[in-house]
């Protein structure tokens, strides 16, 4: 038997990278609802059927053995539906064949986007509070996220906003990129062709990419209008629009995303996404082609139908003691939990979801500083009105705990 040699210098194994973040909060929430029984207001994804069109239409897939590998960068009735509904929605002109990549998700969009278009000492600027993704993303893209603070409205019905110089500032020769995620999540802001303007004139004047993440864009209320970042004057030839069918068509499991982009930029996430995952779904992409082709009267209906839950869940919180920030689109409510005691949203949560039932998500993690987001949450409200109700019972027991 050989001596084992001791190397004199043990190497840890783990990238550096991996320091700078966590595992995702909304998810482990997510198990934490399924470990005590709690009504689950933490995950954004529906409790209800997905639309059975769709999902006809992925059965019918798998059945006509549509079952291998897809082209690697998007099925091309998908692409060709992507393209010529960015027209009709958003009047973009969109070549399906060189400005379209079909992702395994909009999550796998962003990262292949960063991945391809960062180098070691850009800077990403992200706006906080943010989904929880951005910030790792930037980090293992190898870039810095910079951060520009969303503010929380100072009266009933106001708007989450940004200080305009604040956000100058952060621009800078090694800023690479700007994520803009609107409608937002978690705040439920949308972005105003005013405010998009100002960010286009700052990407134009410092030669800055947008990443726009419009996931929730037909999820709208009280008048408010999305508008595409890439459909602004100057920004088509520098925005990556990344979208997908989770959201829309209530199908966050089927993990179908895309990101369109000028040519030159494609070619390059196109690469990054060909490593990470080959390809999404095939059957999944044919239904998701169906799902682009719904007539209009779905997509109003969608949105009616989440402003009837929001109005559903936002009395439910405002008499359990929460201070709620209304949301103009997606499907989250952010809160303020001051009224409650707790020193910090992490404890909190935990006693939501191990004494009330009701699992939310903790506001730290949507911060940087986890200071910044103590003493708020966020409720997710795309859930059946049986499951609200019962969320809301479970919360009137926070008026005499």
């Amino acid at each position: 038997m050989s001596d084992v040699v001791t190397p004199p210098h043990r190497k840890h194994f783990l990238s550096d990278k991996v320091d700078f973040f966590t595992e995702s909060v909304i998810r482990e929430m997510t198990r934490q609802a399924m470990l005590h029984g709690a009504v689950n207001l933490a995950q954004g994804f529906p409790d209800f059927p997905a639309p059975a069109d769709i999902k006809r239409a992925a059965q019918e897939a798998v059945a006509a053995d549509v079952n291998q590998y897809a082209i690697t960068w998007g099925a091309k009735n998908l692409r060709n539906a992507i393209a010529r509904q960015m027209g009709v929605w958003q009047g973009i002109s969109v070549d399906p064949e060189k400005e379209v990549t079909v992702c395994c998700g909009s999550t796998e969009a962003m990262i292949s986007t960063l991945l391809a278009v960062c180098n070691a000492g850009d800077e990403v600027i992200i706006f906080e509070p943010y989904y929880e993704n951005y910030g790792p993303d930037s980090v293992l893209s190898g870039a810095r996220p910079k951060f520009v603070k969303l503010r929380p409205p100072e009266k009933d019905g106001g708007e989450w906003t940004f200080d305009e110089q604040e956000l100058r500032r952060a621009f800078d020769r090694h800023t690479k990129a700007i994520v803009v995620n609107t409608p937002n999540n978690p705040t439920g802001k949308v972005f105003t062709r005013r405010e998009l303007e100002l960010i286009r004139d700052l990407c134009l004047e410092f030669d800055v990419l947008a990443i726009t993440d419009e996931i929730y864009e037909h999820i709208l209320y009280d008048g408010a209008q999305h508008v595409s970042m890439a459909s602004l004057d100057g920004m088509r030839d520098r925005t990556v629009t990344i979208n997908g069918m989770s959201k829309t068509y209530s199908v966050t499991g089927w993990r179908v995303g895309w990101a369109v982009a000028p040519e030159k930029i494609t070619n390059a996430i196109r690469k990054v996404h060909d490593f990470l995952t080959v390809g999404a779904p095939a059957p999944l992409q044919e239904a998701g082609a169906v799902a682009l082709s719904l007539p209009q009267e779905y997509y109003a209906k969608l949105a009616e139908g989440y402003r009837t839950r929001r109005d559903h869940l936002i009395p439910s919180l405002t008499a359990a003691g929460f201070h709620c920030f209304r949301p103009r689109g997606a499907y989250y409510v952010m809160t303020d939990i001051s009224a409650f005691g707790f020193h910090d949203d992490v404890a909190f949560s935990r006693f939501l979801v191990q004494e009330i039932g009701v699992a939310a998500v903790p506001g730290s993690s949507f911060y940087r500083d986890p200071s910044d987001g103590a003493q708020q949450v966020r409720f997710a409200f795309c859930k059946k009105p049986e499951t609200l109700d019962e969320a809301a019972r479970r919360l009137s027991k926070l008026r005499h705990s």
